[in-house]
């Protein structure tokens, strides 16, 4: 049986929609209905039951939906009921500070290895992960069943990093690289700007100044 395709603006809600159950299960409330749901996340409960509809549905009429049995479901379309291992390649501000959030094992993702082409970073350590020198990037892919490369270096090596990356079974690239990577079909890229999203935000001050009178 063919699966069905799911919009990339659903799968955009999905992990939303963990963070809230996983937030309202810690808080120990049993089930939720899609308008309550609504409420808290400012999504209408008729989007919610759509996104809901493409995998299934979840809820009883009448009863709303499992917090937890909601909860873990997500969390398994969301592919985090296994364990992802993931090195960082860039160990600058931006690498460090992500190689100590500590929020990535709760949910699965294990953070396995840190390179960068600096010699004196080689040997200092992110959370016990000590900084390893480019040389060793391969093979260490190879030997630790990495799944997800952490790409946190300037755009102009961040193309040949990918490449060897790729090369040596990555399965998939979190790029902050401001830079398109051409990778074969099957290589999953989350690509991230964060200057996108402060222009973003910038534009949605600006908005809103006209609108009140303040511009």
């Amino acid at each position: 049986m063919e699966e069905k395709e799911i919009s990339q603006a659903v799968i955009g809600r999905l992990p939303r929609y963990f963070r809230y159950l996983g937030e309202l299960k810690d808080q120990g409330i049993e089930r939720i209905s899609s308008q309550d749901l609504s409420g808290l996340m400012k999504v209408t409960a008729s989007q919610i039951r759509q996104d809901f509809n493409n995998f299934g549905g979840f809820g009883q009429q009448g009863y709303g939906y499992n917090v937890e049995y909601l909860y873990h479901e997500i969390g398994k379309i969301l592919g985090l009921n296994r364990k992802h291992n993931f090195i960082i390649v860039g160990a600058g501000n931006l690498g460090q500070a992500l190689g100590n959030y500590l929020n990535f094992e709760r949910r699965g993702f294990i953070f396995k290895g840190v390179f960068d082409i600096d010699p004196q970073l080689a040997g200092r350590e992110i959370r016990g992960v000590k900084v390893m020198p480019m040389e060793q990037l391969e093979q260490f892919v190879r030997d630790n069943d990495i799944d997800i490369a952490v790409l946190t270096i300037p755009k102009t090596g961040a193309v040949e990093v990918a490449e060897k990356l790729v090369k040596n079974g990555i399965r998939a690239i979190w790029n902050f690289a401001h830079v398109d990577l051409n990778v074969p079909e099957g290589i999953q890229v989350e690509n991230v700007h964060l200057s996108d999203s402060l222009m973003k935000l910038s534009y949605n001050i600006s908005r809103y100044m006209k609108e009140n009178g303040e511009a």
